[in-house]
């Protein structure tokens, strides 16, 4: 198909990838292939992951496969692709282990089904073939899905032991928290955020910012939009910090990552106090877009997913959800009790963005986003930054807060990386993490009071009780029917401040400076009673980091 319909993203064709992004010239879908142990591979790659083998070519496969998963966009718009349109993943029949992302097309959204057979077709823009797909006429049975490379409730098999017997967080504790104000659309510099945040954990901690000997951040420097102050860098510049240890990066532990960096910095000697901070002005940079105040860069992409219109984590997850609702039996109202509890707590929380209160009948009507998404399944995009204290456990008990300690952390990657390659059913980086994490402690989910878990939608929050064992894989439906398990009151206190989805999306360090609060007992209104240990995940999709705490006392 050749078209004029005004240009949509793009992917950067080069030499390694060139022969997918043009198969379509002849009508026929190319993947990299293995000789030595005949698997297929995508995304292309130098060495097959399955044997490490370097004999590769390139093979012509049927263009035939099954339906993986889908989600109907609503709310997001390219040039070129507007909404609504399907975003698809799709298991090639010669090896299903294989899924590219695409877009169904020609075919009544309503009328599709997980295990449908699809055919290739290919969309021509420019010098590319964007390789689409549309159900055949004559459908069998649904085909079965493809299966996990490692079954969901198996990861603890694949966890690597302990490398050393002394383990590096008993050497720490968090010692001081801060939080700038919290808001959408505040307009004033995000450098000003972070600063007032870092000046209020400073001085919660009873610390001077000249004992301030590192600094930590995510995601760093480099163009991120509305999601960082600018790194290390104007930090440091504006508070004359003089670091003997400093990091920045986005391929760490998750956004709340450089806390547990700074713990590593911490536990070899190489700092004695590490202030870690994390800012967003999400709302004022889109704010700032309408008004064409700033422009975003266009450029080819290199992604795999976003010349479909998978812009969005919420467009993977969406599928992930769909999958889960699939083998288990979820239901849309499953995740709705995980969006009212956050409701709720908020409403008790002075800072949180959204405090009024919500019924399911509101949360089902809400404006559909991808589906099975609606509104109150998303996070709430606002401005605001939080900054977290890590110091020498010798030191910190001498300090003005009760510290808390580190029980164990979990940073192991165990499945694929690449998001529609990876597990199907919960949210990816998620249940190697927390297994790793459990293969640390005695400790044991039944010890833990509260569960500060990373929720930028709801379906990412599900996949963390799931996996750290809140209840069984499968089981959310039933341990979440009617909220109570994860109310203050309930079996395991969920995201007592509001959570992400409606204190704000503080990027997974609201979640650590709350599980502070709470073991310290400073929570007020909505503080959960004899509260000692605490999970705070953050992450998911892109590699995550899980922290258990504990109280000092």
């Amino acid at each position: 198909m050749a078209g004029d319909e005004p240009s949509r993203p793009l992917p950067l064709v080069t030499e390694a990838n060139r022969f997918f992004w043009t198969a379509g010239a002849d009508d026929t879908l190319r993947i990299q292939h293995c000789r030595a142990c005949d698997s297929l591979i995508h995304p292309p790659a130098p060495v097959c992951r399955y044997c490490r083998g370097t004999d590769l070519d390139v093979r012509d496969v049927s263009g035939t496969g099954t339906l993986a998963g889908f989600t109907v966009n609503h709310r997001f718009a390219l040039p070129g692709l507007p909404p609504p349109y399907v975003v698809a993943q799709v298991a090639l029949v010669e090896d299903p282990r294989i899924r590219l992302t695409t877009n169904i097309i020609d075919h009544d959204p309503d009328d599709l089904w997980l295990g449908m057979t699809v055919q290739v077709d290919f969309q021509h823009i420019d010098d590319v073939w964007l390789p689409v797909f549309t159900p055949v006429a004559e459908q069998a049975e649904p085909a079965a899905l493809p299966t996990d490379e490692i079954a969901p409730d198996d990861f603890a098999r694949y966890v690597r032991p302990m490398a050393t017997a002394e383990k590096f967080e008993d050497k720490v504790a968090l010692t001081g928290v801060g939080m700038s104000r919290i808001g959408r659309r505040l307009m004033v510099p995000p450098l000003s955020l972070t600063v007032d945040a870092c000046q209020q954990a400073v001085a919660d901690a009873g610390l001077t910012m000249d004992d301030i000997d590192g600094i930590a951040t995510y995601p760093g420097g480099g163009n991120v939009g509305g999601f960082g102050e600018g790194g290390v860098t104007p930090v440091e510049a504006a508070l004359g910090l003089r670091p003997t240890w400093h990091n920045g990066g986005i391929e760490t532990f998750g956004p709340g990552g450089s806390v547990i960096a700074a713990m590593m910095a911490v536990a070899s000697g190489l700092a004695r106090h590490v202030l870690c901070y994390r800012t967003v002005w999400e709302a004022t940079y889109n704010e700032l877009l309408k008004r064409g105040e700033i422009t975003q860069p266009s450029a080819r992409t290199q992604s795999w997913m976003v010349p479909f219109g998978a812009t969005s984590a919420a467009h993977t997850l969406a599928q992930n959800a769909q999958r889960h609702f699939h083998r288990y039996g979820t239901t849309k109202e499953t995740l709705g009790w995980i969006a009212l509890n956050q409701r709720a707590n908020a409403g008790v929380n002075p800072t949180a963005v959204y405090r009024d209160p919500m019924t399911m009948d509101d949360y089902l009507a809400a404006r559909p986003i991808t589906t099975p998404f609606g509104l109150f399944d998303c996070d709430v995009p606002c401005d605001g930054a939080v900054a977290v204290i890590v110091s020498a456990a010798d030191v910190a008990r001498d300090l003005a807060k009760p510290p808390v300690l580190v029980e164990a952390v979990g940073t192991q990657i165990i499945e694929r990386m690449d998001w529609d390659q990876s597990t199907l059913t919960h949210e990816p980086q998620v249940l190697g993490q927390a297994a790793h994490m459990w293969s640390r402690t005695s400790l044991r989910p039944e010890d833990v009071q509260i569960a500060e878990l990373y929720d930028g939608f709801t379906m990412n929050c599900l996949s963390w009780i799931e996996a750290l064992g809140f209840c069984g894989i499968g089981e959310a439906r039933d341990f979440l029917d009617g909220g109570k398990n994860i109310s203050r009151e309930g079996q395991i206190a969920l995201n007592t401040h509001g959570g992400q989805l409606s204190h704000g999306r503080t990027h997974g360090m609201g979640l650590v400076h709350e599980a502070v609060v709470q073991l310290r007992g400073e929570a007020g209104d909505r503080q959960v009673a004899d509260a000692s240990v605490g999970v705070v995940s953050s992450g998911g999709l892109t590699p995550s980091g899980v922290l258990l705490l504990r109280s000092a006392a």
